[in-house]
């Protein structure tokens, strides 16, 4: 059973009350029995509770898809998990298309047309070294044109990055900043059919890196046929969430770094709960 969490854009949380989004399996009511005993710790003080609520709302979602070489014998499933994922769609969600190869390219900017979508996917073709940094970049910038405050990334790739002009501490520094969950599906070989360069075997820890930062999850896939399968439960994830709000008690407007973790201790008769939150925020500089 998982949690997820993340930050409610809107009003400035730093000021007001800190909120996360949780999606689960669970009731709100047997979530809700267990409020008192759910906690973020921030820098190791815990924070009071002041906010809990359930929401189904419309999302705004980039889909990053990886067109590149390595691609070429995965790239028939990886479309199938893509146009799988736009039918969980709800009529108010927006997407939004970028694919990337030897550089990022946005092939269809933020639209509510899902066939619109699966025309473009369905007439790509992979080729061309990765610049999997370069499409998140991308991703997160065309992500400012959102009309709706709940926002997300999809990545489809093999992971690994050989052609980005960004490295990976300018890709994590933007993410941290960005109120935009990211989810990432890794199409990898086993282990030991791999190949040996540098940038596939990074692959898996790049793609779970930048993800966790968020409150997101990076699903790791060896079996191209469970690709569509994983698609639907990512949608289905992002569509039961619940939102936990705290107001901070170090005031400080320091612009620094605010470590957060998100604890849970259920009640016996339960197996372990898993809770994936956002890792922290930055504080406000004024």
């Amino acid at each position: 059973m998982t949690h997820r969490a993340r930050s409610l854009s809107g009003a400035n949380p730093f000021i007001s009350t800190w909120t996360w989004r949780l999606s689960t399996l669970l009731s709100l009511t047997r979530i809700t029995a267990w409020l008192q005993v759910l906690s973020p710790i921030k820098n190791n003080v815990e924070q009071e509770i002041q906010y809990f609520s359930s929401e189904d709302v419309p999302i705004s979602i980039g889909v990053i898809f990886d067109l590149s070489g390595s691609m070429a014998n995965k790239v028939g499933k990886a479309k199938e998990a893509a146009l799988q994922f736009f039918k969980t769609a709800n009529p108010q969600d927006e997407f939004f298309l970028v694919s990337f190869n030897d550089r990022a390219e946005l092939m269809s900017a933020f639209t509510s047309s899902v066939e619109d979508l699966q025309s473009r996917i369905l007439s790509a073709s992979a080729k061309g070294r990765t610049a999997l940094l370069d499409a998140i970049y991308l991703g997160l910038t065309e992500m400012r044109t959102a009309r709706n405050a709940k926002r997300a990334l999809l990545i489809i790739s093999d992971g690994g990055d050989n052609n980005s002009r960004y490295n990976e501490k300018d890709i994590k520094r933007l993410v941290r900043e960005a109120d935009t969950q990211l989810y990432s599906v890794g199409i990898f070989d086993p282990f030991e059919y791999r190949s040996r360069t540098p940038e596939e075997l990074s692959g898996p820890s790049l793609l779970t890196e930048v993800t966790e930062l968020t409150g997101g999850r990076a699903f790791i896939v060896e079996n191209v046929n469970e690709l569509p399968d994983i698609a639907t439960k990512i949608g289905s994830e992002l569509r039961n969430q619940y939102i936990l709000g705290y107001r901070p008690s170090n005031k400080s407007h320091d612009a620094r770094w605010r470590k957060i973790k998100v604890k849970m201790r259920a009640p016996k008769g339960l197996p372990p709960l898993s809770i994936y939150a956002k890792t922290g925020y930055y504080a406000p500089s004024l």
